[in-house]
Formats: structure tokens, sequence, C-alpha cells
């Protein structure tokens, strides 16, 4: 319950460690998991003095034990190795410090971390953590690498050796870290942010030789592997040989069965790339090549024809047919011509020969009267009328006999 307590009324360090302790009481038995950090087995005491961690979240605490309850274990537990503690919370008052009274300590077999990894698994993934669409494609060419390693490691000289001779000019970032222990998930999750936070880091490259299965557990451990699922940069995986498969192998955006694997995946090759740009130049040649004498064979062909040997052909044959069309329209014409000839000659005639003056011209007189009316018979006139005889040459006036 919260305490009444003021600057005016305070209380007293011994009452507060006292009622720490109390509540500390209160909270019985708990079984608790982590790693062996620190142990401490005096000749002749009779009680057991270790450290107790939690290698994802760097949290120790003090576990103390009766002899008697850590020799049933002492054969098969050292530092470094994980266990589960049945204990209970103790305060000591006078320093202020919490630790824990062992009365059960058991080993984590591998059965039961296999299992444990498994399930771990099972969450990671129906959390999409493992999901192809998430992984990102390695750059072809990285201009700086990162990579995370033992100081010192097989792992960092295979990685650094062989990706130096794909590809001399490669540069590497390296963080040297270690890679198995208490401090191993610590250390690793730390170099992987640091490398992620450097924008010129193409691609990051987490790797370890093999190992047990104990060893290789902080590469399952969930912390290093929700790290490596915010990474912005490609991660690749390079922890111990083929059948090897932490968590880690999951994540990683690209997984390497050994560290010579992954120095292969993250550069190419130089030799290789120029072999490639060779046999693409010599292709480009060859289709360069094909399509120069495909044209010229085109050109030949075009230039072979009629048209384009005597180019002036069609201009003369087309001039002999406008000729030729020109004499016919002319024949035509004067075809025409001369038959509008022939018929305006016999129109001509015909108009002659019905004219009057063609009737004057035969000795044929037409008699007039001062009016201009043309007499048709003897009773139109009387006696001593003047009339007007037209003949061919002219006329004349004649007057009528009484």
């Amino acid at each position: 319950m919260a305490l009444n307590t003021s600057a005016d009324a305070p209380l007293p360090v011994g009452e507060v460690s006292r009622l720490i302790g109390g509540w500390i009481d209160r909270l019985g038995a708990v079984w608790v998991e982590g790693q062996i950090t620190q142990l401490s087995r005096r000749p002749g005491a009779g009680v057991v003095f270790l450290t107790l961690r939690d290698p994802s979240y760097d949290i120790s605490v003090s576990v103390t034990c009766y002899r008697q309850v850590f020799d049933a274990i002492a054969d098969v537990v050292s530092e470094g190795a994980r266990v589960v503690v049945q204990a209970k919370p103790e305060w000591y008052a006078p320093r202020g410090q919490l630790s824990l009274r062992a009365t059960e300590i058991r080993p984590v077999g591998i059965g039961e971390l296999l299992v444990r990894l498994e399930r771990l698994r099972k969450s990671l993934g129906a959390e999409g953590l493992f999901a192809a669409d998430r992984k990102k494609p390695l750059p072809f060419l990285p201009q700086l690498i990162g990579l995370v390693c033992g100081r010192a490691s097989a792992a960092e000289r295979d990685v650094l050796e062989n990706a130096r001779r794909r590809w001399p000019a490669v540069r590497f970032e390296v963080r040297n870290t270690a890679v198995q222990g208490v401090n191993a998930v610590a250390q690793v999750v730390q170099a992987v942010k640091e490398l992620d936070a450097l924008p010129e880091v193409d691609v990051i490259v987490v790797a370890r030789g093999g190992g047990s299965v104990e060893d290789l557990l902080p590469f399952s451990d969930e912390q290093l592997v929700r790290a490596v699922a915010a990474c912005r940069t490609p991660v690749v995986s390079a922890i111990g040989h083929e059948p090897d498969a932490p968590l880690l192998d999951l994540v990683a955006d690209v997984r390497a069965s050994t560290p010579t694997d992954a120095a292969k995946r993250i550069v190419p090759d130089v030799g290789e790339e120029q072999e490639r740009v060779q046999a693409l130049r010599d292709r480009a040649l060859r289709t360069v090549r094909g399509l120069l004498d495909r044209e010229e064979r085109g050109l030949a062909h075009a230039l072979a024809r009629p048209v384009m040997e005597r180019p002036h052909r069609m201009v003369d044959e087309r001039a002999a047919e406008v000729d030729a069309l020109a004499d016919r329209s002319r024949r035509v014409l004067r075809h025409l011509l001369d038959r509008a000839d022939s018929e305006l000659s016999h129109t001509r005639a015909r108009v002659v020969a019905l004219s009057p003056a063609a009737t004057l011209e035969r000795g044929y007189a037409v008699l007039q009267r001062p009016d201009g009316t043309v007499v048709r018979s003897p009773e139109e006139v009387t006696a001593a009328e003047e009339l007007r005889a037209r003949v061919a040459e002219g006329e004349f006036t004649v007057r009528v006999a009484e």
C-alpha cells in the first residue's frame, strides 16, 4: 500500500528497506531461467554464490544456494550454462540488495532448448517476421559492407579474404563482438544497429563459425531477431555450417550456408563479370554486324532494281506515254475538226442551195411592193402599180402594164 510521507515527515532508510523486505517476502518462491555468468564455490564454504543473467536484456541477479543444492548439478553445470532455478527472493536490508535463495537448480537440456526455440520460431513467424515479402534484395556491388563477427576469428578471415579475392576494391566496416556467451546478444545487437545507422553501409553480414546448439543460442535470441527485422539495410546471416539453422537465418534477407558462401553472395567475381562483359560486347558486336550486313544486302538489292540502275527510265517511259497521249489527242482533235469542217461544208452547201439568193442566181426575181411585201399572185397587183424587182445582182423598179 502507498505510504503517507512528505518532506516534513520522511521515512528513515532503515524503515524503507524493512518495508521493501516485507513486500519481497510476500512474493514467495518463483521459477527463474537465466544463464550463469559467475560461479563462486569457496572450499569449505557451505554456500555457493552465482550470478544469473538474462542475455536478452542484460539484467543480472545474485543467487545463493546451499552446497548440497549445487552439488546435485555440479557435474553438468558451469559458467555460461542455462539453468532453471526455484528460488525465494530475499532482501538484504543493511545493503539494500536483492538476491535469490535457490532451493533447486535444473540445467536446461538440449531437447528443452530446441522446444523453446521452436515455440519462439512459430511465435515470430506468426508475426510475419520471416515472411518472404519482407526480404530486401542485395545490391549488385556494395560499396561498403558491414561485418559483425568475433575478433580475429576464422569467420572474419573467410569473409574478408574471399570477398577481396572476388572483388579487390570492396571495403568493410568491421564490428568485432562476442559471438557466444553471456555478452554475445547485447554486443551483436548493438553492432547491427550501429552499422544500420551508417547510410554508406550497403549490406550487413553477421558471421560466425560452427558450434554446438548452446554456442549458437545468441543468434536465436528474440531481441536479435527483432533488431535484424527492423534494419533498413539488407542483412546476410552466415552462422555456422549448412546444418546449423538459428532463427537469425529465417529473419535475415539472405541466408548463407557458411561465411565463405556469404562472401560469394555479397560481391560479384571480378573475373566472371569481365567475362560476362566481354560476352555481352561480343554479342553486341555480332548483333551490330548482323544489322549492318542485313542493311547492306537490302541496300544492294534496292540498288540492283532497274529504277535505281536507270533512274531516268521511269521519266523516259512517262515522257513517251505523254508524247503518245499528246499525239493521240492531236489526231483525235484533228479528226474531230476535219469531221466538223466537213459537216459545216455540207451544211453550208445545203443552206446555200436552199437560200433565196441561190434561187435568184438561177434567174428568178422577187417582186416587192414599196412597203416590202412580196407579190405572190397577179391578182395582188393593179395596173400601173410600181413594184420593186429583186434579182441576183441587185434590184430595179418595174411598172405593171395595163
